[in-house]
């Protein structure tokens, strides 16, 4: 008899105006971190409340969609607005999952889970949320053509309302990240289906939309229905503020209440601000340049490490990013599950040159990089700083700087021959990135290898978690032998909130609850 459970257990930087600070050991940095998303706040506090309740938050990229379903889900800005509007079976809690809307799990066999579905929840509107609803969501996400997240769940086979309260998934297979997606799943009315829906979208989370408003603005306000109990916020702002010296005056001036993503020669100013508070913690997100593996000259192994070797990623984190970067050793950040620690690329440009020459190129070559506007803290200054760096072994770089829908149309066509950005593995699970970028059905960045595939097909449908690591290490030292990017950095999360703000917990993977989130007087 399966009992129930509720657990699964680079000096040479390109000055662009700006002095760059190191803030090690500086007052004012709080270093408060669970290593997940918590369903509980970190403290309690006594002080009065204000009678307005009102929080507005500015994050670093533009809500473009509440679609959990659609082209724009896995984008940060989607994940974030999902996680204050609608709600999931299962939350991630430092290395743990906890329940949300299911209230129980068991593995009936190895391709069979059943979930008991929460009783006395309601959506938005009132109607109340069933098995039905949940089984309507998850087809949704796995017959969804637009989804990059849909590869997740390439094992799934079916998905049954038992009764209302009772939910069977089955798969093809053992599916070993099975609660990490539905950490993702967020559910949605199995009557949502009209095209206008996501324009004021009904969920059953702690706030419902008052108003939406694609790339500028989302107003919702607290649900005082909510399954868990109301939130303390009556209303809760998202406004878009494209610019990073825009966006932190208008926290200084009290436009607005909370943002992160704060880069390194910000933060010192910020410190001084008596009403300002800056908030550390580990994050999953991390900073790569991809090769396109499927053009020339970057088809060649030997390119690639050369690449790697031409550029000091030590002193690119210290001299530009100080405390809030750290080289990564993995290609997936450290507090993720599944990442390793392995020797990091030594900075030998002598050696860089001979590789090229040994693939063809003594006299170096031309390529071109592409990112984002506003693709991660500092990315400018980085990508002139790697340039430098290549432009010394002789390859020159044309740099490509694009509107993100661009980019990403760009990006998903493979039209581009290095691109720089940064990702967050927000299910805070490995194969989120490793199994959804890396296999070679996906050809994300034109690299494909049949072992690689085996491995990361085996670390998806085993359920012993001690068999996935050691798969995921096996992984990552492919991945990190053949050159498939360059993984110079992962990022710490710097979050700035007004000290009247109480409740307020950064989240690792980018999408921080609301719920907790107070205006004291």
């Amino acid at each position: 008899m399966q009992k129930w459970r509720f657990t699964v257990n680079k000096f040479k930087l390109i000055v662009l105006g700006s002095f760059l600070i190191l803030f090690a050991g500086c007052a004012g940095i709080s270093e408060e971190y669970s290593g997940g998303v918590s369903s509980e706040p970190t403290d309690k506090s006594t002080a009065a409340k204000s009678d307005d309740q009102t929080l507005k938050v500015a994050f670093d990229q533009s809500i473009n969609s509440l679609d959990p379903y659609g082209a724009h889900n896995g984008e940060p800005s989607t994940v974030l607005a999902s996680r204050q509007i609608y709600d999931t079976l299962v939350i991630k809690d430092g290395t743990d999952y906890k329940p949300r809307l299911a209230e129980e799990w068991k593995e009936k066999d190895a391709n069979t889970w059943v979930f008991k579905i929460r009783k006395g929840v309601t959506f938005h509107d009132g109607s109340p949320l069933t098995a039905e609803d949940v089984k309507y969501s998850l087809e949704q996400q796995v017959n969804s053509e637009d989804s990059p997240l849909t590869v997740l769940w390439n094992d799934f086979e079916a998905v049954e309302a038992t009764n209302d309260h009772t939910l069977t998934i089955k798969t093809k297979k053992p599916m070993g990240t099975m609660l990490s997606n539905l950490s993702l799943l967020f559910i949605t009315p199995a009557d949502s289906k009209n095209d206008d829906f996501y324009e004021k979208p009904v969920g059953s989370g702690p706030f419902k939309v008052e108003s939406f408003v694609p790339g500028e603005s989302l107003i919702l306000t607290g649900n005082e229905d909510f399954w868990d109990g109301a939130p303390d916020l009556t209303k809760l702002e998202f406004v878009n503020i494209p610019e990073t010296a825009a966006r932190l005056t208008a926290l200084q001036t009290g436009e607005i209440d909370v943002t992160w993503t704060i880069p390194a020669d910000q933060i010192a100013e910020l410190e001084q601000a008596e009403d300002i508070e800056i908030i550390k913690t580990p994050s999953y997100l991390y900073y790569f340049n991809w090769f396109n593996s499927s053009r020339e000259p970057f088809d060649d192994p030997l390119v690639r490490r050369a690449m790697w070797h031409a550029i000091d990623t030590k002193t690119i984190v210290k001299d530009l990013f100080g405390e809030t970067g750290e080289v990564m050793s993995s290609p997936i950040p450290k507090e993720v599950f599944g990442s390793s620690d392995m020797e990091t690329y030594a900075y030998d440009p002598e050696l860089a040159k001979e590789l090229l020459a040994e693939a063809g190129y003594p006299d170096g070559f031309s390529t071109s990089m592409m990112w984002s506007n506003g693709g991660g803290p500092q990315i400018l200054q980085l990508a002139e700083t790697m340039m430098s760096y290549w432009s010394e072994i002789g390859v020159q770089v044309e740099p490509i700087q694009i509107e993100r829908a661009e980019w990403i149309e760009k990006l998903v066509a493979l039209d581009w021959d290095m691109d720089l950005q940064t990702n967050s593995v927000i299910t805070g699970d490995g194969d989120y990135t490793l199994g959804r970028l890396y296999i070679s059905d996906a050809n994300r960045n034109g690299y494909k290898n049949e072992e690689l595939d085996k491995l990361l097909i085996a670390a998806k449908e085993t359920t012993d978690q001690a068999e996935r690591q050691k798969l995921y290490n096996q992984v990552n030292q492919i991945i990190w032998d053949e050159a498939v990017g360059i993984f110079p950095l992962e990022l710490k999360q710097i979050a700035a909130i007004r000290t009247h703000v109480e409740g307020f917990k950064p989240s690792p993977s980018d999408d921080p609850e609301f719920r907790y989130v107070s205006v004291k007087k």
